[in-house]
C-alpha cells in the first residue's frame, strides 16, 4: 500500500513495510578471490554487499544481516553469500540442511527514526558492523530485475577421532534466482564501520577501501527459484569445508578463524 507520493504505507508498526538497508563497499579483488572456492569466480567489481533487514519469517520478525561478495558461476553474474546472521534459531539448521543457506546466530539492532537510520550487528559478544546515516529522500525506482545468489550445499563424511577427509554429500552449488520489483527506494548518506571480530572477520578478510553506496529498499517479491546448479571439485573444496558457526567464513576445528 502506498500514499499519493508513492511511499509505502500500512498499519502502524507492521513489520512487512520495513525496508532493507543495502550497503555496498569496495574491497581488494584478491581478498574476495581468496574466499571463493574453485569453480566460483570473482565478479567484475570487488564489491561487498551487506543487507540488513527485519522481515517476517514466516510470520514473526527476523532481524538479520546478509554478507555477500560479487561473484560469477557458469558465466552468470551474481553474489556468493558468506553468511546470513539471524536472530531466529529455528530457521538456522533447517536452512543449512535443506538448501545450504549459510545461516548462523547473530543479534541485529536496526531501526529508523525520521530520516535517521541506525544498525548494529553483534555475534558472540563482538559488534562487527555499525552504520549510522540519514535518508536524503526518494530515489529513482529501477525496473524489475533478477538477482542471482550462490550457496554451497555439502556434508562432510561421518568421522570418529579426527577431521573428516571426505563427504557424505560432495559440494554442490545452489543457484538462488529471485525476481524483484521495487515499491520504493531512498538514498542514505552515512558511515559504515567494520570492527574486528574473530567470528565475522569482515574487517580483516574483506577490508573496506571505499564505501560505494547505501540505500533503503522496499522490495516487491515476484518470484524465487532454488536449484542445484552444478558440482564443485571435491578435493579443491576441502580447504573451504571448515567454516565459522554455520557461515562460509573460513574456520578451523580448533577455533573460529583459520590461521
Amino acid at each position: 500500500m502506498s500514499n499519493e507520493s508513492g511511499a509505502p504505507q500500512g498499519n502502524p508498526g507492521d513489520i512487512v513495510n520495513w525496508p532493507m538497508l543495502k550497503i555496498i563497499y569496495r574491497t581488494d579483488a584478491d581478498r574476495i578471490a581468496a574466499l571463493l572456492p574453485p569453480g566460483i569466480e570473482p565478479g567484475a567489481d570487488p564489491h561487498v554487499i551487506l543487507t540488513i533487514y527485519n522481515f517476517p519469517v514466516p510470520d514473526e520478525p527476523e532481524y538479520g544481516i546478509v554478507t555477500a561478495v560479487a561473484a560469477n558461476y557458469n558465466g552468470i553474474e551474481g553474489e556468493y553469500t558468506l553468511g546470513y546472521g539471524i536472530d531466529q534459531e529455528s530457521a538456522i539448521f533447517i536452512s543449512q540442511e535443506t538448501n545450504g543457506q549459510p545461516k548462523y546466530p547473530c543479534t541485529t539492532e536496526y531501526y529508523r527514526l525520521g530520516p535517521q537510520v541506525s544498525a548494529r550487528c553483534t555475534h558472540q559478544g563482538y559488534t562487527f558492523v555499525e552504520f549510522k546515516g540519514v535518508s536524503t529522500g526518494p530515489a529513482e525506482i529501477p525496473d524489475e530485475f533478477d538477482h542471482n545468489e550462490w550457496w554451497i550445499k555439502v556434508s562432510r563424511a561421518v568421522s570418529v577421532g579426527g577431521p573428516a577427509t571426505g563427504y557424505d554429500f560432495p559440494p554442490h552449488v545452489v543457484h538462488v534466482r529471485s525476481r524483484y520489483g521495487t515499491a520504493w527506494r531512498e538514498e542514505v548518506q552515512g558511515e559504515l564501520v567494520l570492527r574486528d571480530s574473530p567470528w565475522d572477520p569482515l574487517a580483516s578478510l574483506l577490508p573496506m577501501r571505499e564505501q560505494v553506496s547505501a540505500h533503503l529498499w522496499w522490495p516487491i517479491f515476484l518470484d524465487r527459484e532454488m536449484k542445484l546448479a552444478g558440482k564443485l571439485d571435491p578435493e579443491g573444496f576441502l580447504p573451504f569445508v571448515d567454516t565459522i558457526s554455520g557461515s562460509r567464513w573460513p574456520g578451523t576445528s580448533g577455533g573460529p578463524k583459520r590461521d
